[in-house]
C-alpha cells in the first residue's frame, strides 16, 4: 500500500507529493509549523489526507508544549489549532479534524500532560486508521456502479495519496478491479498542478491498473466519441443539497458528462459533507498563487508581465451528480434528504 503518511516517533512522515512521480522521498515533520506548511505547500493534499495529517499536526503541538504553565499551554493549543485551521480553505475534513481534536482537549483535562501527548497521538493514529476501513467499505458500495467491463474517467486525484490510504474515487476503482471487473482508467492531466498525469497515473501504475492520460480538453471529445462509460471523482466538501467542491475543472467534466448521457459519480466520506451549508454557493474557494499557471517548475511558460486567476475549486450543481458514495451507502437525489439520512446514521 502506497504509504501517504504516517505517525512515528520522530515526528510525522509523509510522501513530498510535489516531486512525484520523478522522486519518492518521504521527509520528517517534527512540529505542528511544519506540518501546516507541508498542508499549505501541498506537500499533502486531498480532503481526507489534509484531514489526517492536521490532527497528527495538532497531535505534535500538544507534545510541543506540555512543559508550559496551564494559561498559557490552553492559549497555545487554540493557537496550534487556528494555526492549522488556516492552511487552506476548502476542504471540510481539515476543520472536521481540529474539531475533533478540540473537543479531544476538553474531555482530557483531568489528564496529566504525559496522558494528553499519548491521548492525542492515539486518537490521531485512530483517524489515521479509520480513514482506510472508511475507503475500504466506500469502494465496496461504489465498485457495484462501475461496469463489468469498461472506462472510467477520473479528475485530480482521489486515490492513496488523496487519504491515509486505498482512495475515494480509485478506491472504487480498485474495489471493482479486485472483484474481477476489467476497467480501464482515463485520468485528466489536472491543470496546474498536474494531479492526473503526476499522481493518479502513477499510483494507478503501481497497482497495475491500466490507465491513460488524457489532457483537461479532451474529455469531451472522448464522451462523444462513446470511449467513455462513466466519471467518479472525489471531492473536498459537499453541501447539503449535494453540490460538490472538487478540484477545478470538475464542473466542465460533470457538464459534458450529462450532454453525453455518461453517469457522473462522487465518492468522498461523510466527514466530507457540510450540512450546515444550504448550497454550494457557500463553499469558500481558494485561490492559490497564479505562479502556479504562469510557471512551470521555476521556468515562465506565460508572456511576461501576464498574470493569471487560480482557484484551486470549482463547484458541480447537484442536478449534474448522479449518484455520491460514501462509508454508509450511496446517496441520490434529493440529496438534501437522502445525504441526511446517511450522515445520521450509525
Amino acid at each position: 500500500m502506497i504509504r501517504t503518511i504516517e505517525w512515528t516517533e520522530q515526528g510525522v512522515v509523509m510522501i513530498d507529493q510535489r516531486v512525484l512521480p520523478a522522486e519518492e522521498i518521504y521527509p520528517c515533520y517534527t512540529d505542528y509549523l511544519q506540518v501546516a506548511e507541508a498542508i499549505r505547500t501541498m506537500v499533502v493534499r486531498g480532503a481526507p489526507a489534509i484531514g489526517v495529517a492536521a490532527a497528527m499536526g495538532v497531535a505534535l503541538g500538544v507534545r510541543e508544549i506540555r512543559d508550559l504553565p496551564e494559561g498559557a499551554y490552553e492559549e497555545k493549543f487554540e493557537e496550534i489549532c487556528r494555526t492549522i485551521e488556516a492552511t487552506r480553505p476548502t476542504a471540510v475534513n481539515l476543520f472536521w479534524a481540529v474539531r475533533r481534536m478540540r473537543a479531544l482537549f476538553e474531555t482530557s483535562r483531568a489528564a496529566s500532560r504525559e496522558e494528553r501527548v499519548r491521548i492525542f497521538r492515539d486518537e490521531a493514529v485512530a483517524m489515521y486508521h479509520e480513514d482506510i476501513a472508511i475507503n475500504r467499505r466506500m469502494g465496496e458500495f461504489g465498485q457495484a456502479l462501475l461496469p463489468q467491463k469498461g472506462t472510467v474517467l477520473t479528475h485530480c486525484n482521489a486515490g492513496a495519496l488523496a487519504t491515509a490510504g486505498f482512495g475515494t474515487a480509485l478506491g472504487v476503482i480498485r474495489a471493482a478491479c479486485q472483484a474481477g471487473k476489467e476497467i480501464q482508467v482515463l485520468a485528466d492531466e489536472t491543470r496546474p498542478f498536474l494531479q492526473g498525469a503526476r499522481l493518479t497515473a502513477w499510483e494507478l501504475a503501481q497497482d497495475g491498473i491500466p490507465v491513460k492520460i488524457l489532457c483537461d480538453n479532451m474529455a469531451g471529445w472522448m464522451m462523444q466519441k462513446g470511449r467513455i462509460d462513466c466519471v467518479i471523482v472525489g471531492a473536498d466538501r459537499i453541501a447539503a443539497n449535494g453540490d460538490v467542491a472538487n478540484k477545478i475543472g470538475t464542473y466542465g467534466v460533470a457538464v459534458l458528462a450529462r450532454e453525453n448521457s455518461i453517469p457522473f459519480y462522487v465518492a468522498a466520506p461523510i466527514s466530507t459533507l457540510d450540512l450546515a451549508l444550504e448550497s454550494g454557493q457557500g463553499i469558500p474557494i481558494e485561490e492559490r498563487d497564479p505562479a502556479e499557471v504562469t510557471d512551470w517548475k521555476g521556468i515562465r511558460i506565460a508572456p511576461a508581465g501576464v498574470s493569471a486567476w487560480n482557484p484551486a475549486f470549482d463547484v458541480t450543481p447537484s442536478r449534474y451528480v448522479t449518484a455520491i458514495i460514501t462509508e454508509r451507502g450511496v446517496a441520490r437525489a434529493p440529496y438534501t434528504e437522502s445525504l441526511r439520512a446517511l450522515a445520521g446514521s450509525k
